[in-house]
């Protein structure tokens, strides 16, 4: 189980850890190994309680899946849900490619060795892109749609939306509670503080923060 455990995360185990803790984990991840062999009708995908799939059709995935807990993914969109090889979808976490019957989305694709923190949104309506070896925190959100709201004659909520894309390059680092806004495009290597607004496109290989975010430093 361990060379297994290496496979399947690139990390070794603590020696530290009970044995008592390390069984208890296998046998959930073995569950979650069935849960996922019933879904989608093959191995190395792991998915655990109460998780929420539609449109499953539009859904495709490698090997080495692991969605935790309570994840919710709609896939109904022109593009789909594409995810790569050894992805980690945090538990309580959100993808939704279609916001509303009115336009149908673009779609959520995710590159290789990824992992996306717990309790997070991604609103993929106009899009979503990210790159491979990318690090999300807890409590993320992304919105790839705009409301329309220059007519002040017309209420707001029936002037239809805008959709530009979001774009997260290779090797990033996103912090917790970090919000992306529709029309961003985030470099390679950069690293997003938590907490921070990102309302702009950032080259790569820069620090940014705040609220609206702003490069603060350069990575060396």
């Amino acid at each position: 189980m361990k060379s297994l455990w290496n496979k399947f995360t690139g990390m070794s185990i603590d020696r530290s850890i009970p044995k008592f803790v390390l069984f208890d984990y296998y046998m959930n991840k073995t569950i979650s190994l069935l849960r996922g062999f019933i879904k989608f009708g093959r191995f190395k995908i792991f998915i655990e309680k109460h998780c929420s799939i539609k449109c499953k059709r539009y859904m495709h995935t490698k090997d080495w899946l692991n969605i935790q807990h309570d994840v919710h993914i709609d896939a109904l969109s022109r593009n789909g849900v594409n995810l790569g090889s050894h992805v980690s979808i945090g538990c309580f976490t959100r993808i939704e490619c279609t916001g509303s019957l009115s336009h149908l989305g673009e779609g959520f694709t995710c590159g290789d060795y990824c992992g996306l923190g717990t309790n997070a949104f991604y609103g993929a309506a106009g899009g979503i892109t990210i790159g491979n070896n990318v690090i999300i925190g807890n409590y993320v959100t992304m919105h790839s749609e705009n409301h329309n709201y220059s007519d002040t004659n017309i209420p707001i909520r029936l002037q239809g939306t805008n959709h530009k894309g979001i774009v997260i390059g290779n090797d990033c680092w996103i912090g917790a509670k970090v919000t992306i806004l529709d029309g961003v495009h985030i470099g390679d290597g950069c690293v997003i503080a938590a907490g921070s607004v990102v309302t702009k496109s950032f080259p790569k290989n820069v620090v940014i923060a705040g609220i609206p975010a702003h490069i603060i430093k350069e990575r060396k």
